[in-house]
């Protein structure tokens, strides 16, 4: 049985939930989202807390019920606090900035890039080699990040690019005379 799975979703003041069809819709002071629940997991909200539990006749519903509580678990977390993650840019010249809804990052090449801001996504540059993205979705969020790492990743012989702050990037010694 899931360990995960068994603990109920506690809803912060402020954060309300309803079980409409096959998904449970969370609405909080940042936002609203939404998580679909397997036609195997029963949803029931009680007393400010949301309970998953699997249909024991189906092998899948063990699988998907620890994943499904964790799902819902960051909705609850994004729409109440949101999703913040820190980007460093290294690197002579390296630098981005925000402007209107575009995100321009000058990163060695002949060009700059230009990074269209998706919907539901916040970009700050509170100095030209820092970048923090936040969003109310998590998986965004990520996906969001690893595109614009995608344009320069860090390399390990002299540690220039875009990296998540805080990221331990393996340095390697170079050529040797």
């Amino acid at each position: 049985m899931s360990r995960v799975g068994k603990y109920p979703v506690v809803l912060p003041q402020g954060v309300g939930c309803s079980l409409e069809g096959g998904s449970l819709k969370v609405k909080g002071p940042k936002g609203e989202n939404h998580v679909s629940v397997p036609s195997c997991l029963t949803a029931e909200i009680r007393e400010g807390k949301v309970f998953l539990s699997p249909d024991l006749g189906v092998v899948e519903s063990r699988r998907l019920w620890g994943t499904t509580r964790s799902l819902l678990q960051n909705v609850v977390k994004g729409v109440f606090e949101g999703f913040t993650t820190l980007l460093e840019i290294e690197g002579v010249g390296y630098r981005a900035s925000v402007q209107g809804a575009i995100l321009k990052m000058q990163m060695g090449y002949s060009h700059d890039i230009d990074f269209p801001i998706p919907d539901g996504v916040q970009i700050k540059c509170d100095k030209p080699t820092q970048i923090a993205v936040t969003s109310i979705d998590r998986q965004r969020l990520g996906q969001v990040v690893a595109n614009i790492q995608s344009f320069r990743p860090p390399e390990p012989y002299k540690g220039k690019g875009i990296r998540r702050a805080g990221q331990f990037v393996f340095r390697k010694e170079g050529k040797k005379k």
